[in-house]
């Protein structure tokens, strides 16, 4: 105690108590086990820095007795042997003084010249090392040094020229780079910091019709189209392509696999249906002969199931994310002063943050505003008689609409047209060009309505204007799956009404993504032309969400309807859905403002996924499982040809399959009583409407919990103040 203190022994940087010697000591006794361990935790388990924080370890204690040059000589000498960002980041972290962090920085200067000139004569880095180096990142590497201990001799380290440590932290960055690698990330990013998100789930629910068409593609392409093109029947010979087939979808493509009618109804690779007789066909079959019938409707069955299930798990997963458990009362703190990433640096998404921060803040304001404000009675009846005209006008539209398709396809029919080819070319295109007209002109109609309503919140303006869409493209599409159902269809050839169907069914897609990129071309660019150029207004036209999801809903509803008849039609709506995305970000970025009454879309794409599921992707199903059951196929083409009904190939299958295998005749039972039954398909829908049901009361449950937490705070704070109040009031009568 008399020994006069260290001159180094005050430490302004770090907490009383604490020396340099046993902060240096620490720092490299934990380094060395980290060095040395042998197993690392997994990924998830890391935090964000590959070194676990100062204040985890107690520093109050040194034990080792070591001089403090020693120890300092030891630190500098580990520090060589780490990354160098792993060194900035360690020297930073180290609760020294700046005249201690300086020595150790001219210490490793120093020592870095001799370990180069030592380290040119050493066998090249791992090629894992070098790959990493060129990956550009948004946060520095955070791998560990490579063990030098017992360990070092183990695993990778023992292969020459392949550091353990060098794949490790390409691995770490990698995983970095995953939500870059999403489709349209950055796209998306920009779209919602500029256009709020409104406007973005529109985009999102483009992205997610995306996936499901491809993952059907990919499961019809498989196991139905490559292998039907592998061995191609014989058929007539094709027309000569024109041009004009990539409208009508006739022509070229009637005798080809993107048609029912094309596909056959033998056994691929099966050599038996060739033999005259029986002798040589035991011995030269193949193992494994492919059903075509079979393949073609079990293909169609897996992947309407499988985009049922995934319809029916976003729409619960949206559950959970749009509607949020707790209110938004303090979100607006919460933007304000908790929403910035630190990590952006570029200047590109430094804007790009701005952007998305002001516009949710907009967003919140403008809600917060719309519940504030309030009408008196006589409004309120007003707005009331005038909302109650503008839906009997609508229902008006829709009727007079369906009334007219309905002439108009009998019309169609019924009539004999002449026989040129460019005339019944013009004939094919008539209905779809008439309903695509319809379902392009009709919402624009909706919106002089929602003009007229005047309605407070772009909420229910939107929801309104969703409900009058939904029911038009109803109506319509149950007209036409009546007629493609009762065969009352113009076609380009009479022996195959299933191709008829599917040339329709394209033909109604590719017309609507016409009228879309001429809804984008004058709805909103001439549009923004005129306004700028002739009105002179520092005005542009606004996107409209409801008609645009509306539209992405109806294509979906016509690829689900003719997957049955067209089995490539999930192909031409990727294409489709693909230049969609990109022509209408175009637009929108160029041509469209931002929402003129900002608002919060956090329960949009749980609506959108709702709609698509239940009214659309549900009628789609029963339509299909109708023509399976119920409709008799064409007698000289397509798979299921001389059948009563598509589904009676799947009962021959059984039968089959029970005859010559009696040991399996459990599956028959499951068949007979399963399958068969409608019990099942009742059962299954109730499961699913189940799910559904049990995700709401969850929420629904969690946000009644939070509610009353929050009251039992409140409440508390209310004690507090009382009896603070009263201390006040016992502390000023003893004073008196």
């Amino acid at each position: 105690s008399g020994e006069p203190p260290q001159p180094l022994t005050p430490l302004p940087a770090s907490p009383a108590g604490r020396s340099r010697g046993a902060i240096i000591s620490q720092y490299y006794n934990r380094t060395a086990r980290l060095r040395c361990r042998s197993s690392r935790p997994p990924l998830q388990q890391l935090c964000r820095t590959a070194r676990p924080s100062l204040r985890q370890y107690d520093l109050e204690t040194d034990p080792t007795r070591a001089t403090l040059e020693d120890k300092r000589r030891l630190l500098v000498k580990e520090l060589l042997s780490l990354l160098p960002s792993q060194r900035r980041h360690l020297l930073l972290a180290v609760p020294l003084s700046l005249a201690e962090k300086q020595l150790n920085r001219q210490e490793l200067s120093r020592q870095k010249g001799p370990q180069r000139q030592h380290s040119q004569h050493r066998a090249p880095s791992s090629p894992c090392r070098g790959f990493m180096d060129h990956i550009a990142l948004v946060s520095p590497g955070r791998g560990s040094a490579q063990c030098r201990g017992s360990g070092a001799g183990s695993g990778l380290g023992a292969l020459p020229g392949l550091s353990p440590q060098g794949c490790r932290g390409l691995w770490y960055r990698l995983l970095s780079l995953l939500p870059a690698a999403q489709p349209w990330h950055y796209a998306l990013k920009e779209i919602g910091g500029r256009f709020g998100s409104s406007v973005l789930s529109y985009f999102l629910f483009l992205k997610s019709l995306l996936m499901f068409n491809m993952l059907s593609f990919l499961i019809l392409l498989v196991f139905v189209v490559a292998l039907q093109a592998a061995y191609p029947p014989a058929s007539a010979s094709p027309q000569p392509f024109s041009g004009l087939e990539l409208l009508t979808g006739a022509g070229y493509f009637t005798h080809s696999l993107l048609y029912y009618g094309y596909y056959s109804n033998v056994t691929l690779n099966d050599p038996c249906a060739s033999c005259p007789g029986g002798s040589t066909c035991a011995l030269t079959a193949p193992r494994l002969p492919y059903n075509m019938p079979l393949a073609y409707i079990f293909s169609i069955g897996v992947s309407l199931l499988v985009t049922c299930v995934l319809l029916v798990y976003s729409m619960s997963r949206s559950f959970g994310e749009s509607y949020r458990v707790g209110s938004s009362a303090g979100d607006l703190a919460i933007r304000a002063f908790c929403a910035w990433d630190f990590k952006v640096i570029q200047r590109r998404s430094v804007k790009l943050q701005c952007e998305n921060i002001c516009t949710q803040l907009k967003e919140l304001l403008a809600e917060q505003r719309s519940r504030a404000c309030s009408r008196s009675l006589r409004q309120c009846l007003g707005h009331g008689a005038v909302l109650l005209l503008a839906w009997v006008l609508s229902l008006g539209t829709v009727l007079g609409c369906t009334l007219a398709l309905s002439y108009l396809s009998e019309h169609l029919h019924t009539r004999t047209w002449g026989s040129g080819r460019w005339q019944q070319e013009a004939i094919l295109l008539v209905l779809p060009l008439v309903v695509s007209l319809l379902n392009t002109l009709m919402p624009h109609l909706y919106n002089l309505l929602a003009m007229w309503e005047q309605q407070d919140s772009p909420v229910a303006q939107l929801y309104v204007a969703i409900c009058r869409n939904l029911i038009l493209k109803m109506v319509v599409l149950g007209l036409l799956c009546y007629q493609w159902l009762s065969r009352r269809v113009v076609c380009s050839t009479a022996e195959c009404w299933e191709t008829c169907v599917g040339q329709d069914l394209y033909r109604f897609v590719v017309m609507d993504f016409i009228f879309a990129l001429l809804d984008t071309l004058f709805g909103e660019l001439l549009w923004r032309l005129i306004l700028e150029k002739r009105l002179k207004r520092k005005q542009k036209p606004e996107f409209d969400t409801a008609r645009n999801v509306l539209e992405l809903i109806y294509g979906q509803t016509l690829t689900w309807l003719g997957v049955l008849f067209a089995p490539l039609l999930p192909a031409v709506q990727v294409l489709k859905l693909l230049l969609l995305f990109h022509i209408k970000k175009a637009s929108l970025m160029r041509n469209c403002q931002c929402p003129s009454k900002p608002w919060q879309a956090s329960h949009m794409r749980t609506v959108f996924i709702t709609l698509l599921c239940f009214p659309f992707f549900m009628g789609a199903a029963v339509f299909l499982s109708y023509t399976i059951w119920s409709v008799r196929p064409s007698e000289t083409c397509g798979p299921f040809q001389g059948l009563e009904t598509i589904y009676k190939s799947v009962k021959t299958w059984v039968q089959v399959l029970e005859k010559s295998n009696p040991n399996i005749a459990w599956f028959t039972w499951v068949h007979q009583h399963l399958v068969e039954n409608p019990f099942l398909l009742f059962f299954v829908s109730g499961v699913l409407l189940a799910v559904v049901y049990f995700n709401i009361q969850v929420v629904r449950g969690q946000r009644r919990i939070i509610r009353l937490l929050k009251e039992q705070i409140t409440n508390e704070g209310e004690d507090k103040t009382f009896l603070i109040e009263k201390l006040h009031s016992v502390y000023e009568q003893r004073e008196r």
